[in-house]
């Protein structure tokens, strides 16, 4: 029993990283209705930058938040500048700048910060649990928190409900006003931040190299999916399910070798059976 209930704990901290990037996900498709293949790079950019400024002997938390600040003007500026030209193309030609933005920051990452594994400092100590690790706890209040801030953003601020606003009816809030364009930099901004904190929590336990989110883009995508890639809260809690869900799956089903052969499962079942996820909605045109 003590074994199973440290696998289901261990899923939720494990689930806190999916919730973070399948919400990053959820925001980008929620504007464009693309899925960014491109996030688990920018993620992994991001964690390097947090790297070095560590290195450079800046607190952690200090050098965390001016990685988000970071982040956040890095996914601001690839929808400006980048992304923007392309926003009335067919969908194929998004699919593929999304594809050249992966492959493009894997490369530069390799190329500036070698494509050797190095170790990543974790911020977190001395307050672990029997079944919890320190840095898995730690994990589970960084993503509470982040969720927490980012339902009062969007339920509490002007501009938060004005994202909302533009990403589910961008032509009604265009006539009221609402600088649509820059809403969606505001999400691809907000989207980098939340990939930032996902990479920043994963790097101390599987060491940080230019590949370190591939995995993790896969389970958070599944994530997105089983929790409604349309629906913003719903797709964090897919996140904590497929968490538990991966652990309990790969400690007593498959083994720990078949853990992305279970991710992609999940994927093409929702697909399948559920298209619009656990928590999403079913929209119906009448045509």
């Amino acid at each position: 029993m003590e074994a199973f209930l440290h696998q289901v704990l261990s899923g939720i901290a494990t689930g806190s990283i999916y919730a973070a990037i399948a919400l990053a996900l959820v925001m980008i498709f929620k504007a464009t209705h693309h899925v960014n293949f491109a996030q688990g790079e920018l993620a992994m950019f991001s964690t390097y930058i947090a790297l070095l400024l560590i290195k450079a002997g800046i607190p952690y938390w200090v050098a965390f938040a001016m990685t988000l600040v970071f982040a956040f003007a890095i996914g601001v500026t690839i929808e400006r500048v980048i992304m923007r030209p392309f926003r009335h193309a067919p969908a194929l030609s998004v699919v593929i700048v999304f594809i050249g933005l992966l492959i493009a920051i894997n490369g530069i990452a390799g190329v500036i910060f070698t494509f050797s594994q190095q170790p990543f400092p974790s911020p977190f100590s001395g307050f672990g649990t029997s079944y919890l690790s320190p840095h898995e706890v730690g994990m589970i209040v960084v993503t509470l928190i982040m969720l927490a801030v980012v339902f009062a953003f969007f339920r509490f601020t002007t501009l938060g409900l004005a994202m909302r606003a533009a990403a589910e009816n961008p032509q009604s809030s265009r006539l009221v006003g609402i600088r649509v364009g820059w809403m969606l930099a505001l999400g691809w901004g907000l989207a980098g931040m939340l990939g930032a904190v996902a990479g920043t929590m994963t790097a101390p336990i599987v060491m940080l190299d230019p590949f370190l989110m591939g995995p993790v883009i896969l389970y958070g995508f599944a994530a997105a999916l089983l929790g409604g890639i349309d629906n913003p809260w719903g797709a964090p809690l897919g996140g904590i399910i497929f968490g538990v869900f991966e652990n309990l799956a790969g400690a007593y089903v498959v083994g720990t070798q078949l853990k992305q052969t279970l991710a992609l499962f999940v994927i093409v079942t929702v697909l399948a059976i559920r298209p619009s996820g656990l928590f999403g909605r079913t929209v119906v045109v009448r045509v």
